[in-house]
């Protein structure tokens, strides 16, 4: 029937169709954030191997289009372990307590972005919801460029909180700001008391 099929769906991915179409979803990745054709092809390794640790969870947005299925948007992430590089920068970058908190079985939202073209549609928040529903793991974490985007706000609306600021990882002049949230994901209480407490 003619208009009852969503223009864009969100779905599980599979780790070999993520390995099979790594470029692509790296495309996506690199218009997002901004980084040039190097950045995006020196990611590509690393992204490939975080299909292999533990709790890896990949999703994606496809819109229709008059050739057929497009992806106009992934997020992906696992459970976080000492020596891992995220992991260890993090740790780094909390204060003890704050660290004792929040790492211990905290799953990573390593990636979630939405192609330039289709954003400001609310594909991030349900690719954010649909990677962690269900998730068996305490709470979520992410780090994201420390200024007042789009991502910021997403992140913001739906629980997340401070848990460092302006940190700067090796490699990339921008700030970013340390994320978590207690899943499952509830809306962020302004009045609530200091989060890392």
């Amino acid at each position: 029937m003619t208009g009852t099929r969503p223009a864009t769906r969100i779905l599980e991915l599979p780790v070999p169709w993520m390995r099979e179409h790594m470029h692509e979803v790296l495309a996506i990745y690199g218009l997002a954030m901004g980084y040039d054709s190097g950045i995006v092809a020196g990611r590509y390794g690393y992204a490939v191997q975080h299909t292999e640790r533990p709790g890896f969870r990949a999703v994606g947005a496809f819109a229709r289009t008059p050739e057929g299925e497009r992806l106009v948007g992934f997020g992906y992430g696992y459970l976080i372990a000492p020596g891992q590089w995220w992991h260890d920068q993090v740790r780094a970058a909390l204060d003890r307590r704050t660290a004792k908190k929040w790492l211990p079985g905290a799953f990573e939202v390593c990636e979630l972005h939405v192609h330039p073209d289709t954003q400001s549609q609310g594909l991030g928040r349900q690719l954010l919801h649909a990677l962690v529903e269900g998730l068996p793991h305490p709470v979520a974490l992410l780090s994201t460029p420390d200024a007042d985007t789009k991502a910021f706000r997403l992140y913001r609306a739906d629980g997340f909180v401070d848990l460092a600021r302006g940190y700067h990882f090796p490699g990339d002049s921008r700030p970013f700001a340390i994320l978590g949230a207690r899943l499952p994901l509830h809306p962020h209480d302004p009045s609530a008391a200091n989060p890392r407490s």
